[in-house]
């Protein structure tokens, strides 16, 4: 891992993405284009350069925050336990209010996931149906 660690600035979309932050540099990319990424109280381009000591403050769905302190800095892939090796966490914990609304957003989609299959049955039903076939 140490061969791996930069000493000088690493973009911040890259550096996001190597940090296991977003899944891809795009969807880096995207996130700071959007307002969604700031580095040190500013917002950020996905072009920034990162350093170690910045403080990184990400959007979440659902408002939430996520706050890191970037330790060090690496520009290629490594492992996930690695990657977090690179930023300390300095989100506060969610509220019991955050934990019910995660949980209510949560059920809402599985029981979304459900309708559409209902849908689709009905769909198939409606075709055999009109073919002849029931």
């Amino acid at each position: 891992m140490a061969a791996e660690l930069e000493t000088g600035d690493v973009r911040l979309d890259v550096w996001l993405d190597v940090a296991c932050l977003f899944k891809t540099r795009s969807e880096a990319k995207r996130g700071c284009e959007g307002g969604k990424v700031e580095l040190n109280g500013e917002r950020a381009k996905p072009h920034r350069a990162v350093r170690a000591g910045d403080e990184i403050r990400v959007t979440r769905p659902l408002g939430r925050r996520q706050i890191v302190r970037v330790v060090s800095v690496a520009a290629s892939h490594m492992k996930k336990a690695d990657a977090r090796a690179l930023y300390e966490d300095l989100s506060p914990a969610p509220t019991p209010e955050e934990v019910e609304m995660r949980r209510m957003d949560r059920l809402y989609r599985a029981a979304a996931a459900a309708a559409g299959t209902d849908r689709r049955k009905r769909r198939e039903q409606r075709s055999r149906k009109e073919r002849g076939g029931i």
